[in-house]
C-alpha cells in the first residue's frame, strides 16, 4: 500500500504564512489609525515661466487639509498679493495684480494640518513642501537709430542685459507689432535703397524668445515675408490681440479712390503657403483697432466711431458711436474704452466709455491725445497728451499723465520740451515700468537725402533718438515718492515692451 501525500504542501504553507503575516500587519494599522502624512501632489506652476496672463495657480493635496491653517502658512518669495478659494482638495491663489518680470519665486508651505487631525485629538501636519517658477523676462523692443543698427528691428533684454538685432540690414523698419506670445513680430518695411514709404511690405521675424517653459525658441532673425505691395499700398496695420488675424489699410496704386481695410489670417503655423487678404466690405475709414475679442474693428468713420465686424457683413456696423471720433485704447477685456471727442472749439476730450453704456469724461486738452493704454494691474489709464502753449506758432508741449479710472484723479508724470512732440510710449505687461523715447531732428537737412533716412511719422528727419525707463507706483504711492525716469544705453525710437 502506497503512502499518502501531505495534505498541505510547502507552496501552501509559504501563502498562508504570509496571509497571516500581512493580517497582523493590516491590524497594527487599524488599531493605530490612519497616519498617512498630508503633502502636496501638484503644484501647477512647478518650474514654469508665467507672464501677465497668468493669475492663478493650484495647490492639489493628497488629504483634506484644514483651510486656514494652509491660508496661514502658505508663503511667496518674493511676496505675491492674492486671494484663496477652495475646491476639495484643491487650493487656488489667484494674483490680485500680474507678477513682476525678471524675477524667480520660491512658494513653500509647512506647518499646515490635517482636516481630521484635530478631531482625533493628533496633531498632524503637512510633510513640508517647496516649489519654485519665474516670469518672463523684461524685454523691449525699438528701432536704432545709431551705426549698425540704423532702421533694423532691435530686442534688449533688460534682465540679462543682452541685445540681439532681428532684421536685416537692407529693410528699413517702419512700424511693428508683437504677437501675444512674443516669439514672432509683425513688421512693415521698406527696401533700404528706396525712400518711397508707401513702398512698404509686411514681414514676420523670430525674436528667439520662448513663451513657454522647457521648450526651445525658434532662433532669432528669421524673416518671412507676409504681404507684398506690387498692387496696393499697405499704410496701417494691426494685429488682433489672439495674433490669428491682420487688419491692413490698403490703397490701389492705380486708382486712388480704391482705399480701405483689409484682413487676412497671420502666418502662425510656418505654411509655406501666402494666405489672400480680403476686403472688408465698408465705407472708408480713418484710424483703427481690432477689438479685444479679435472679432471685430474699431475704425473712424465719417462723423464718429464704427464698429465693425471682421467676418459677414461690414457694412452693417455692430455698434457706431457718433459722439467719438477716435479709439485710443481697450481694457484687456473689452469692457471699456478709451475714446477722443473732437470739439468744435478744437479741444479735444478723453471719455472713459463702458459697455454698460456708462460715458465718463476724464479730462479736456487744448493740444492732442497722441496714445492712451489700460494697465491691467490697477484701474489706471495712462496717456500721452500735449497741451498747446503758442497758439501763433502753434507749438504742443507733450506730457504724461495716469488717470485713476474710479476717482478720475489725475497725476502728472512727466513734462517733455516742447519740441519732443514725436514721442512715442509703451506700457510693461506687469505695469510696472513705462517706456518712452526721445527724437532729436536733424536741423540741417538737404535736399538729397540718403535712402536709408530714418524719419519721423511727421516727416521730420532723426538724427538719433534715446529711449527712457520709468519706473510705476500706484497713483496713491506716487504722490508722496518721486519718480525719475532713467536713461538707457540705447540709442533708438518706437520702442515697445514684449507681451
Amino acid at each position: 500500500m502506497t503512502k499518502s501525500k501531505a495534505f498541505i504542501q510547502p507552496l501552501d504553507r509559504i501563502a498562508i504564512a504570509l496571509m497571516l503575516l500581512l493580517s497582523v500587519v493590516i491590524g497594527l494599522i487599524i488599531l493605530q489609525g490612519d497616519v498617512v502624512t498630508a503633502r502636496v501632489r501638484e503644484f501647477t506652476w512647478q518650474n514654469q515661466q508665467i507672464g501677465a496672463e497668468d493669475n492663478s495657480f493650484t495647490l492639489t493635496f493628497s488629504r483634506p487639509m484644514e483651510v486656514k491653517s494652509v491660508e496661514d502658512n502658505l508663503k511667496i518669495e518674493p511676496p505675491l498679493a492674492g486671494k484663496f478659494s477652495w475646491a476639495g482638495r484643491r487650493m487656488v491663489y489667484t494674483l490680485i495684480t500680474p507678477a513682476p518680470y525678471g524675477t524667480n519665486y520660491k512658494v513653500q508651505l509647512q506647518g499646515a494640518k490635517d482636516k481630521f487631525a484635530e478631531q482625533e485629538g493628533k496633531n498632524r501636519v503637512i510633510q513640508p513642501f517647496t516649489g519654485s517658477f519665474r516670469t518672463r523676462d523684461r524685454v523691449i523692443l525699438y528701432i536704432g537709430t545709431d551705426k549698425e543698427e540704423q532702421g533694423r528691428l532691435v530686442l534688449y533684454n533688460l534682465t540679462q542685459e543682452q541685445k540681439r538685432v532681428l532684421t536685416p540690414k537692407d529693410l528699413i523698419v517702419i512700424d511693428f507689432e508683437s504677437f501675444p506670445d512674443g516669439e514672432k513680430i509683425l513688421f512693415s518695411a521698406r527696401a533700404a535703397n528706396n525712400q518711397d514709404l508707401l513702398s512698404a511690405k509686411l514681414y514676420t521675424v523670430t525674436t528667439g524668445v520662448s513663451a513657454k517653459s522647457g521648450q526651445k525658441a525658434e532662433s532669432e532673425g528669421k524673416v518671412d515675408l507676409t504681404l507684398d505691395s506690387k498692387d496696393y499700398q499697405n499704410l496701417k496695420f494691426d494685429l488682433s490681440p489672439d495674433g490669428q488675424t491682420i487688419v491692413i489699410q490698403r490703397g490701389n496704386k492705380t486708382n486712388p479712390g480704391d482705399f480701405g481695410l483689409w484682413f487676412m489670417p497671420a502666418i502662425t503655423d510656418g505654411s509655406a503657403e501666402k494666405p489672400t487678404p480680403k476686403r472688408l466690405k465698408s465705407q472708408p475709414g480713418g484710424d483703427f483697432m481690432v477689438t479685444p475679442d479679435s472679432k471685430a474693428v474699431a475704425v473712424a468713420q465719417g462723423q464718429g466711431a464704427a464698429i465693425l465686424p471682421l467676418q459677414g457683413d461690414a457694412s452693417k456696423p455692430l455698434d457706431f458711436l457718433p459722439q467719438f471720433g477716435l479709439v485710443q485704447a481697450f481694457s484687456k477685456d473689452g469692457s471699456q474704452a478709451a475714446m477722443v471727442k473732437f470739439n468744435t472749439d478744437y479741444t479735444r476730450d478723453l471719455f472713459l466709455v463702458t459697455n454698460q453704456g456708462v460715458q465718463k469724461q476724464l479730462l479736456k486738452t487744448t493740444g492732442s491725445i497722441l496714445s492712451c493704454q489700460f494697465d491691467i494691474a490697477s484701474p489706471t489709464l495712462y496717456c500721452l497728451l500735449t497741451q498747446l502753449v503758442s497758439k501763433e506758432q502753434y507749438i504742443e508741449q507733450p506730457y504724461v499723465v495716469a488717470i485713476d479710472l474710479k476717482t478720475g484723479q489725475q497725476k502728472p508724470l512727466l513734462v517733455l520740451p516742447p519740441a519732443q512732440r514725436n514721442v512715442q510710449m509703451s506700457l510693461s505687461a506687469d505695469g510696472l515700468g513705462l517706456l518712452f523715447d526721445q527724437v532729436v531732428p536733424q536741423t540741417n537737412t538737404t535736399a538729397s537725402l540718403p535712402a536709408n533716412t530714418l524719419k519721423t511719422d511727421d516727416g521730420d528727419v532723426i538724427a538719433t533718438s534715446s529711449l527712457w525707463l520709468m519706473p510705476l507706483l500706484p497713483i496713491a504711492d506716487a504722490a508722496t515718492v518721486e519718480i525719475r525716469p532713467e536713461q538707457l544705453p540705447l540709442a533708438g525710437f518706437h520702442p515697445r515692451w514684449l507681451p
